[in-house]
């Protein structure tokens, strides 16, 4: 009995997984510490527990937080058609064949013709909208001065779980003055939405059916 229980366990773990990610790992990271020099303490501007009066607001180290615009509005459509048409047409007759063996074959005719038609279409639509706010981590800070970001939010209603995730590389002059950038304005983007839970596993084809599915040859 002891040992069915953390068989039982690992199956109940299988059921409710975390669905996979193809977003930059990790998805947050704690800051680094800072050498600062010490400042004598004003008499209300306390320098060693805050930021310095004038500096700027937006994310620039490693653990620093910006809040991510998510404004995805993609649309693509392809439309084609091709049509061929082709006729022939042969014709060739005997008049006459004098002192030959093969003076039988006189007023013979032959004709022939031909024709071939080609018509086709396609046309292929896509259209795609996200649209939300997502704060993501500096998880790393290049050389050139650029920000690898990435983050995640998990929403639990009821028996299902729903992820969104978002990463790629941010240049800190798109960031604007209140520490946010379009995600329109990140490189690499990386933006998943998906689900676990009996809904989702309810629209995905079981296994021995998708097995079927790609050994059969009809």
């Amino acid at each position: 009995m002891k040992r069915l229980i953390p068989l039982a366990a690992i199956f109940l773990a299988a059921c409710h997984s975390v669905p996979p990610t193809n977003v930059h790992q990790p998805m947050t990271i704690r800051p680094e510490p800072r050498n600062v020099a010490p400042v004598a303490n004003g008499a209300i501007f306390q320098a060693v527990a805050s930021r310095p009066l004038f500096e700027d607001r937006r994310a620039r180290f490693v653990g620093d937080t910006i809040t991510v615009k998510i404004t995805e509005n993609t649309s693509a459509s392809k439309k084609a058609s091709n049509k061929l048409d082709r006729t022939g047409s042969q014709t060739a007759s005997i008049s006459a064949f004098a002192g030959l063996p093969v003076s039988g074959l006189s007023g013979l005719d032959i004709s022939g013709r031909s024709a071939n038609n080609f018509s086709g279409k396609g046309e292929a639509a896509n259209n795609a909208v996200f649209s939300g706010n997502l704060t993501v981590t500096v998880i790393d800070v290049l050389p050139n001065g650029n920000l690898l970001v990435s983050g995640e939010k998990q929403i639990a209603i009821g028996d299902e779980q729903e992820y969104i995730r978002i990463s790629g590389v941010v240049n800190p002059a798109f960031v604007d003055f209140s520490n946010t950038v379009d995600s329109a304005k990140i490189a690499d983007a990386r933006i998943e939405y998906k689900s676990s839970g009996q809904i989702a596993d309810g629209q995905v084809m079981g296994w021995l059916a998708r097995f079927f599915l790609s050994v059969l040859p009809f």
